[in-house]
């Protein structure tokens, strides 16, 4: 039976064959010809071969297709037909039908495609080629189709032969190759494997043994081996010589003392890659147990897959290769690093392109840094700095409360990871030192609420171990939340429970002199005793003098917390010194108030204070002289009985001290009215606007810095202004000269007219009289009592005297304000007060 359907294999074939030629000669060919022997046996090559369509087997697709080239070749009525036809195939199942039904399809179009390359090509050599095959190779190739041949292959002219080994040459190239191998290799490749195994482990093998002299793993010279194989365990050992690396950095780590030079940072990296060498060992363990297995030759089949060549050890060592040398490049980096310094570092490997390597990087640095943010956590939440080994990018050191905020808090830039940003940074720190402020300076515990509220908002719980390497974003935003609602709790403790803005009005009220009826009140009480020599006054007098101010003034309505922390302050001082030059007032800045107004903030009030107050003694001073002046010019119109000429001269010394007067006291008013308003005033405004805004205490501590650098400024103290401040007060000591000098000029009138009485009394009071300006006309500048004409002449050379000493002190003061102008004006007119005075009308 078997015979029968391989009979009518044949000769379907032969009659395929015959079809095709007979529809391409339009004739029936000759089944002896040549040309149909050729087609036969290239048929026979087809149907006998083993290849298979790259296409996968679908029936209906294949119908499908068939039939849309028909449609689309304009032969609908074929396509039609082929449609029905394939219908009743497709239909037809059971005994007697063809099962691959997908087969036939496919080989029907295919033949027909070559007829039509055929066709176009008018050359049936396209179709049939000349393969230059004879009767008995198409004998074979029907014995081919019919199963009869073994399955040995051969080529020839390019033609696949089916043939028989009768010689069995295969065998014996194979037996041969195994010879020259075993002549070659003087050690097995199972022996080389495993010693390269061990090599990898850092340990010795029996042929692959550690060259100290070429640091590295490597084969003796004495083993015969060819040289592709010494190149290959060579690569293969690099491995070794890595983990040696990674293993010695481990070990060395761990064994080190003290255990502050390695840190958690290093300690959690070491026990990374700990974790890795364990996942390289499991990995060494299977390969051991494959190198059991022995490696067969080309000619044998071996008896399981799982053997172990060197060629498969450089695959399975692809991966290992990749990390082991991440791991000692690491390695070599964080040998002199520690903290957030080592952690950068590492985290500037992790920016690659290769999955592999951005995903085992990912993995080590969340070991790595899990001691960071955990510090991190602590710090903005807790306000703990838990950094033992002085790894974190935040240092603390020991000070005084008022210096807690500007020196209690440093960022070390060197430990700072370079996955952090500066401003991030920043803002970590001033979280972290807004809680210890509170729990330290202003003894508040409300601080741990906001920080719930905070870890809450950023969707961080308050426990540890919630945020980790990758998690920037959440990182940024729990530190934005926590900044965010402590500052404001900062500000609203300073402000309400401090009262920060009262303190600071308090200080422009009382000492940069706002308070103008306390501040006249104080001048003219402690006046008389200021004029004393500076080592004769007593603090404590006047201390009870500016409480009696105190009291005397609207200051008294004042918070006495405020008031109690003003006080009287004795400058040092050296000899001669008078009590207005070292006389100032203070004001005692508590915790935590002094974190604003510290030591040197406060040097800086007292120097403006002296300023201010020199300038209220000066205007003082010309106010005492005006009460002087008015009484004296009235009663200087009672001098009748003096000579024409000496009145003249009297009228007209009055007259200039008057305008001298005058010009001193415009000068002066001006120049308060410059610096009360459009200095103080004006920078009070600035700075009460820029509290409202401040957001947190660094803020409102840079706000604070800008109004008193203001205020020093523009009230000429600043460095730039030093010629002109001097200048200043050679002016204010001029006016003071003047003071002296209308009290000395109004005392002589006093006198004058006083002797001048005197001379037209009776003879007793006469006698009387004389004996008393005798006693007196010893006295260095008395009058005599010589009659009216001695008492003419000493007037005239008095009033010229007093003349000449307030012409002098008009032209000392013309030419500093006019110098004091210039240098105005090389300054570039930054001082408005100077405009406002017109000296020249």
């Amino acid at each position: 039976m078997e015979e029968e359907d391989q009979r009518k294999v044949t000769d379907l074939v032969i009659e395929l064959v015959r079809r095709l030629l007979s529809q391409q000669n339009s004739q029936s060919p000759n089944l002896n010809s040549p040309h149909f022997s050729q087609s036969l046996r290239y048929a026979l090559r087809i149907l006998s071969s083993r290849l298979t369509p790259s296409i996968s087997p679908d029936a209906d697709a294949i119908a499908e297709s068939i039939k849309r080239r028909l449609a689309t070749q304009g032969n609908s009525s074929d396509a039609l037909t082929f449609a029905d036809l394939y219908t009743k195939f497709a239909s037809k199942n059971g005994p007697g039908s063809v099962n691959n039904k997908w087969a036939v399809l496919y080989l029907l179009k295919i033949v027909s495609e070559d007829r039509k390359t055929a066709k176009n090509s008018m050359d049936s050599s396209v179709f049939l080629p000349n393969l230059g095959l004879n009767d008995d190779e198409t004998g074979n190739n029907l014995r081919a189709l019919n199963g009869k041949d073994n399955r040995e292959k051969d080529w020839k002219n390019g033609v696949l032969l089916v043939s028989k080994d009768p010689e069995n040459l295969r065998e014996i190239s194979f037996r041969e190759l195994r010879n020259l191998v075993k002549e070659e290799n003087e050690v097995s490749e199972e022996v080389l494997v495993r010693d390269v195994l061990y090599a990898c482990q850092g340990i010795d093998g029996k042929y692959v043994k550690f060259d100290s002299t070429l640091d590295g793993y490597s084969l003796s010279d004495l083993v015969k081996v060819p040289r592709a194989t010494r190149i290959i365990v060579r690569k293969l050992c690099e491995l070794g010589w890595l983990f040696r690396k990674v293993k010695g950095y481990i070990s060395e780590s761990m064994d080190r003392f003290p255990a502050e030079d390695v840190g958690t940072v290093g300690q959690a990296f070491c026990a990374a890659l700990q974790d890795e060498l364990s996942e390289y060992y499991k990995l060494l363990a299977v390969l051991e147990a494959q190198s059991m297995n022995p490696v067969p030759l080309v000619s044998e089949t071996a008896s399981s897959g799982n053997y172990l060549s060197l060629r498969r050890l450089s695959v399975w060592f692809a991966e290992p290769m990749v990390k082991m040398r991440l791991m000692a490049v690491l390695v070599d980096k964080c040998k002199v690093l520690r903290g957030g310094a080592m952690a950068g570092a590492i985290h500037l490997h992790a920016q690659h392109g290769d999955p592999l390597v951005h995903d085992f990087m990912r993995r080590l640095l969340r070991r790595v840094c899990s001691p960071l943010f955990e510090m991190v956590r602590s710090w903005v939440l807790e306000g703990e700095l838990e950094d033992i080994f002085a790894e974190f990018f935040i240092v603390g050191q020991p000070v005084k409360a008022e210096s807690l905020w500007r020196e209690g808090y440093r960022l070390h830039a060197g430990m700072l990871p370079s996955f952090i940003s500066q401003s991030l940074a920043q803002r970590i720190l001033r979280t972290g030192k807004s809680i210890n402020f509170l729990r330290v300076c202003c003894d508040d515990r409300g601080w741990a609420d906001a920080a719930a509220e905070a870890a809450a908002a950023a969707g961080t719980t308050t426990r540890r171990g919630g945020l980790g390497y990758g998690e920037t974003d959440a990182l940024e935003s729990l530190v934005m939340e926590a900044a965010k609602r402590i500052d404001k709790h900062l500000l609203d403790v300073i402000y309400k429970r401090y009262k920060f803005k009262e303190h600071c009005l308090a200080i422009k009220r009382y000492l940069l002199l706002g308070q103008g009826d306390f501040v006249q009140y104080l001048m003219d009480i402690v006046g008389p005793e200021l004029s004393e020599p500076a080592n004769t006054i007593s603090s404590f007098k006047l201390a009870g003098l500016l409480e009696s101010a105190i009291r005397s003034s609207n200051a008294q309505y004042d918070d006495p917390d405020i008031l109690d922390r003003l006080r009287v302050k004795m400058m040092p001082h050296n000899t001669g010194d008078r009590g207005w030059d070292v006389f100032s007032l203070e004001y005692d800045a508590r915790v935590p108030l002094d974190t604003v107004f510290t030591e040197s903030v406060m040097t800086r009030y007292l120097r403006i204070f002296n300023f201010l107050w020199k300038l209220r003694r000066v205007e003082h001073a010309l106010i005492g002289a005006w009460k002087t002046m008015k009484p004296n010019c009235i009663t200087s119109h009672a001098f009748t009985k003096l000579q024409r000429a000496v009145k003249l001269q009297l009228l007209s010394t009055l007259r200039r001290c008057q305008v001298l007067w005058d010009e001193m006291n415009h000068f002066v008013t001006n120049l308060q009215y410059y610096i009360m308003f459009e200095v103080l005033e004006v920078s009070w405004s600035n700075f009460s606007n820029e509290m409202e805004v401040a957001k947190d205490l660094d803020d409102l501590l840079a706000a604070h810095e800008k109004y008193l650098h203001s205020i020093v400024e523009k009230s000429l103290l600043g460095e730039r202004s030093q010629t002109l401040y001097k200048s200043l007060f050679v002016l204010f000591d001029l006016i003071l000269q003047f003071r002296s000098h209308a009290d000395r000029l109004y005392e002589g009138i006093h006198e004058l007219q006083s002797r001048t009485v005197e001379s037209s009394s009776n003879s007793r009071d006469k006698s009387k009289s004389s004996r008393q300006r005798k006693d007196k006309s010893s006295e260095p500048g008395s009058w005599s009592s010589e009659g009216r004409k001695a008492i003419t002449q000493r007037a005239s050379e008095f009033l010229q005297n007093m003349g000449q000493d307030l012409d002098a002190l008009a032209t000392d003061l013309v030419f500093g304000i006019a110098v004091s102008l210039a240098r105005d004006a090389k300054c570039g007119g930054r001082y408005t007060f100077t405009r406002k005075i017109d000296y020249f009308s």
